[in-house]
């Protein structure tokens, strides 16, 4: 059965490198037309751009925006729609710059309402905006896929990063509910959670010791690489995933299981 994401226009936010980058990879490879969309990575997007053009054969294009300035996603969903027409599939990706060290995290009683509020924007907010411009989109021509990224924290707080987790527990919850009103124009939402990816710029301060213990906890005994996240979003991205709206894969070797 045909995956059908050949030449599907495909935006993937914060995707110049890091999970993103896998992503978009990953749609090149099958043929989808892959918009990458960056902040102040205007040369890494460009040479990734490049390198799916000339690799898988397919049309790629860079677009700058901070998600979390609704201005910004209006111009850049604008600049994707003249160029291809339409945008049949989301991936919100980006996040606000996150930095997994257990020992130097804030203590609950530590963090301020700032904390919160910025991870709420970079996740939540930013999440909100792309769709708020996409779904008039999809809705008109009555079909479109919508992942967004969470995490196994959200289950499985196992260092409770207060602020980020609790920002994607808002994504996966404005998910499911955004599922139910654009299920009835053919549009999915689904979430895709992964565990600790490494190598990745959030991850690169996680201790070896915090790796060890992930991976004796593990059945896989293993922690992610950024392409063992690529699959589980492509299959919602795909008609594989037709009838399915409102989930959340965990992508993380067994280490949570629901």
């Amino acid at each position: 059965m045909d995956i059908q994401l050949h030449q599907k226009v495909v935006l993937v936010t914060g995707s110049s490198r890091g999970i993103g980058a896998a992503i978009a990879k990953g749609f090149a490879k099958q043929g989808a037309t892959v918009v990458i969309n960056y902040v102040k990575s205007k040369e890494r997007a460009e040479q990734l751009a490049d390198e799916l053009m000339e690799q898988y054969d397919v049309d790629t294009f860079t677009v700058q925006g901070d998600v979390t300035v609704a201005s910004d996603v209006k111009a850049m969903v604008d600049a994707i729609v003249a160029e291809f027409d339409t945008i049949d599939i989301v991936v919100n990706n980006a996040l606000h710059a996150y930095t997994f060290d257990p020992d130097g995290r804030k203590f609950a009683w530590e963090l301020e309402w700032d904390d919160y509020q910025r991870q709420i924007d970079g996740s939540l907010k930013a999440t909100y905006n792309v769709c708020k411009f996409v779904i008039p989109i999809m809705k008109e021509k009555r079909s479109g896929r919508i992942i967004n990224m969470v995490s196994n924290l959200v289950y499985r707080p196992i260092v409770p990063y207060h602020d980020y987790n609790t920002a994607k527990g808002a994504v996966l919850s404005y998910s499911q509910n955004l599922a139910v009103d654009v299920g009835a124009f053919g549009i999915t939402v689904n979430c895709v959670a992964p565990g600790l990816v490494y190598p990745t710029d959030a991850s690169r301060m996680t201790k070896e010791e915090v790796k060890d213990l992930i991976k004796s906890q593990t059945p896989l005994h293993r922690v992610a690489k950024p392409e063992d996240i690529v699959g589980s979003v492509l299959f919602f991205a795909s008609n594989w995933s037709s009838f399915i709206t409102g989930q959340c894969v965990v992508v993380d070797g067994g280490f949570v299981m629901k």
